[in-house]
């Protein structure tokens, strides 16, 4: 029968002494809370934000879906050139500030707004969406072309 090899058993392994601690249960609380990441995405998920109104901005104050839809476009290129690893979330969240301020210009603000206008602020995903992943490959071809000048691959 051929050999298994498995757990030891417990006759096996030698018993280490327990130490028990004398500190207080809030000290050692706060001692296994993890520390944040390092490289959180909290301050690029605010630039971000950011972004997304300034675009929802200009589509309240300026009526003009062209160049909101060129707003969305180059914003979501610029985060996914710069976070490439998931470029949709960019897009949610850019794109989706678009129709949110148009309702919030409409309800809070009280500025006229037709139902046709919160519709056409959707189809900033559209452009919001290319304009992510054409920066996200771009990106990544950019990394790849780096990386072989460096190890001089030609």
């Amino acid at each position: 029968m051929p050999e298994v090899h498995g757990r030891p058993s417990a006759a096996a392994v030698p018993s280490k002494k327990i130490v028990t601690s004398t500190a207080t249960p809030a000290a050692t609380a706060t001692a296994a809370t993890p520390a944040p990441a390092r490289g959180s995405e909290i301050p690029w998920y605010g630039l971000a934000l950011a972004l997304g109104a300034i675009s929802g901005f200009a589509e309240v104050a300026l009526g003009d879906l062209m160049l909101t839809g060129f707003l969305a476009l180059f914003f979501c290129m610029l985060m996914g050139a710069l976070r490439p690893a998931r470029p949709w979330r960019w897009v949610l969240v850019v794109c989706g500030c678009i129709p949110l301020s148009r309702l919030f210009a409409a309800d809070v603000l009280h500025i006229y707004t037709e139902r046709a206008q919160i519709y056409e602020a959707f189809a900033s995903f559209i452009t919001g969406n290319a304009g992510a992943y054409v920066g996200s490959l771009g990106r990544r071809r950019v990394d790849d072309l780096w990386g072989m000048v460096k190890s001089e691959k030609r």
